[in-house]
């Protein structure tokens, strides 16, 4: 059995008992501090006033917002009255939140006014134009039949919209004894959470967690860390991802661990956060990591206080890792691999695991998850050494995608097995390292080539940042090796001394036929690297036609 069969909510008032005064959530730029039971005191104020408007169990409730304070409350709230918490991309725009709200059934939208320069109330009143003239609760839109309630962050009013504040007071004057009756129906089981994944093909889908799920996944990510009461955890990742609120909150709940999250991420800000409440765990993908080590205030800032934290949503280069744990302090660093449908995290390194493991593996399988490693082509599991796809099977699996039955049943097999699209190995420790997504695989002239392994080889060269390698078409080979580099400050390395330094060095086959520079890397909010539009921009500027492998990559989605 995992480690509790509690709800969510229940798992919370329980720490409520045992840490009443002890520090939850702080928002360290406004100095905004909420203790345990101050949390809890305005989660069931705003559960009572979703009740008070007609939300309730089973409803699916979307969140389209940054790491704004308020988000952890909507997410404990609809947890306690059973309602599904629906995250939503802060990246989205109109065509791709049309889609979700359809797709998702959704009767609430939650959002706050705008991010960066999307004016996220100009794209909603676009899509519901009804808002200006129907009143709150009850909206009838047409191009959204199920959809009720549009409720806004914030104390600012907006026609057709409820905000927060107006459900803190309806929640005043709501009777406690609702509240109880509805939190002592639900089960363990129920489905509170859902995150829509982009996949390798199609539209997002919608990945149905439990309280089950998430929460016994958060309890033994935060054991890999060894986190206790003690720890103070900066969170700059999206909260809308299972980064930030399975690896961050839950994590930190299960252990009475004082959360510090960031609104949105800048390298400056997570510095500053580390040392003003001496955080002792960080988190972050690894860009976040190199735009923090490369910040030229690095030197400034204290961070003598951390220990931990973890590093996932892409392949970690090793030299960035040795200056986390040696520059940031951070000698516990962990890595997590897993993906959505994982709830998320498969396996994770442990803080006193050698730096090779932690450096060149993403760690042994969490506790009570089953690991195996198949060859895709005749089922049959691989041996220690051999690579094939990496499956799993446990408590951590989805309970589906929702409304969508036949990809449900394409990604989980009968024995319930789910099948994570990655390719791995595995070593004599049980020690799991992905050797890149099963589909990102080049085939150049039936060579297998590996992604994973030609960029390690070329994060050893001087003057290379950050570096991605992808399969271009070509009409020779099928496919040849393109990398794409983001250069160090002051480098002047040019398309020739990539080549150079290549030569005789790996085999000629591995070699870059194309070296493009780049600033940055195109990436989901969530911090993933989208391969797919690398070839595009490849495809686009040597003029290739062809397969232009449009299909998103959908790689290990810790980040």
């Amino acid at each position: 059995m995992p480690y509790t069969d509690k709800t969510i909510g229940a798992f919370l008032e329980e720490q409520v008992k045992n840490l009443p005064d002890h520090e939850f959530i702080v928002y360290p730029d406004r100095d905004l501090r909420f203790t345990f039971s101050q949390f809890n005191e305005r989660v069931n104020q705003l559960a009572k006033g979703l009740l008070a408007i007609g939300i309730g169990k089973g409803d699916n409730v979307g969140i389209w917002a940054t790491n704004v304070p308020d988000w952890t409350t909507f997410m404990f709230a609809t947890a306690k009255i059973g309602a599904v918490l629906v995250t939503i991309n802060t990246h989205y725009r109109s065509f791709e939140l049309e889609y979700l709200i359809r797709q998702a059934d959704l009767k609430t939208l939650v959002l706050i006014d705008s991010f960066r320069d999307h004016d996220y109330l100009q794209t909603i009143n676009e899509l519901i134009p009804e808002l200006t003239s129907n009143q709150r609760g009850q909206l009838r839109s047409e191009k959204f039949p199920e959809l009720r309630h549009v409720i806004f962050i914030g104390q600012e009013k907006h026609r057709g919209m409820y905000n927060t504040r107006e459900l803190m007071l309806l929640g005043d004057q709501y009777d406690n004894r609702e509240l109880d009756t509805i939190k002592n129906s639900l089960s363990p089981h129920d489905v509170i959470n859902m995150q829509y994944t982009s996949g390798t093909t199609g539209f997002p889908k919608g990945v149905m967690l439990s309280h089950y799920n998430i929460l016994n996944n958060g309890y033994y990510i935060g054991e890999r860390q060894k986190l206790t009461e003690k720890d103070r955890l900066c969170l700059p990742v999206p909260l809308f991802h299972c980064f930030g609120c399975v690896l961050g909150v839950m994590a930190a709940l299960t252990h009475g661990t004082t959360l510090v999250p960031l609104e949105l991420f800048d390298p400056l800000l997570v510095l500053a956060a580390v040392q003003k409440e001496k955080c002792t765990a960080v988190y972050g993908v690894p860009t976040m990591f190199i735009a923090e080590l490369s910040h030229p205030m690095f030197d400034m800032f204290d961070l003598s206080s951390l220990r931990t934290g973890i590093m996932a949503g892409s392949p970690c280069p090793e030299e960035t890792m040795r200056q986390v744990m040696e520059k940031m302090h951070c000698t516990d660093i962990t890595i997590a691999y897993g993906l959505t449908e994982a709830s998320p995290v498969i396996t994770q390194t442990r803080t006193d695991d050698s730096v090779a493991q932690r450096t060149g593996s993403v760690g042994a399988a969490l506790p009570e998850i089953e690991v195996k490693i198949i060859d895709p082509e005749s089922g049959k599991e691989a041996g220690v050494g051999e690579r094939g796809e990496l499956c799993c099977r446990g408590y951590n699996i989805m309970k589906g995608y929702y409304n969508m039955p036949e990809q449900t049943a394409e990604a989980i097999d009968a024995d319930n097995w789910l099948h994570s699209g990655d390719q791995a190995e595995v070593d004599h420790n049980g020690y799991y390292r992905i050797t890149g997504r099963i589909k990102d695989m080049i085939i150049r002239g039936g060579e297998n080539i590996y992604p994973r392994e030609i960029e390690e080889f070329l994060y050893t060269m001087d003057g290379v940042l950050d570096v991605q390698v992808v399969g271009i078409p070509d009409e020779k080979y099928g496919e040849v090796v393109g990398a794409f580099i983001i250069r160090k400050e002051g480098a002047d390395i040019v398309e020739e001394d990539i080549i150079d330094f290549t030569r005789n060095r790996i085999a000629p086959y591995k070699k870059p036929k194309y070296v493009i520079f780049v600033d940055s890397f195109p990436m989901t909010a969530s911090g993933k690297i989208q391969k797919y539009k690398l070839r595009e921009i490849a495809c686009e500027k040597l003029n290739i036609t062809g397969n232009v492998f449009s299909e998103e990559s959908a790689e290990a989605q810790c980040g």
